[in-house]
């Protein structure tokens, strides 16, 4: 089983995934691609916690701003990705 293949069946999120956001911003809902946020508080918080990834989701279509500094249960992998 090589890395690519773990991470995938780990459910993990890597740089450049695309997902689905769900979390508390309703109106921002929808598929997105996920970057780690690097926002001077994410970066911190990563340093005191780095199991907590917060990321900034990008449009793919690149028409509106995406959420920023969003936690992984707001997210979920798209099954195109796997």
């Amino acid at each position: 089983m090589g890395d690519d293949t773990l991470f995938r069946s780990l459910d993990l999120i890597q740089s450049g995934d695309l997902v689905r956001y769900h979390g508390s911003i309703t109106r921002a809902h929808g598929l997105y691609i996920a970057l780690p946020c690097s926002c001077s508080a994410c970066w911190h918080l990563y340093e005191f916690a780095p199991g907590d990834t917060r990321y900034a989701l990008v449009d793919p279509w690149g028409e509106l701003p995406g959420p920023r500094c969003v936690r992984r249960a707001s997210i979920t992998r798209s099954t195109s990705c796997s």
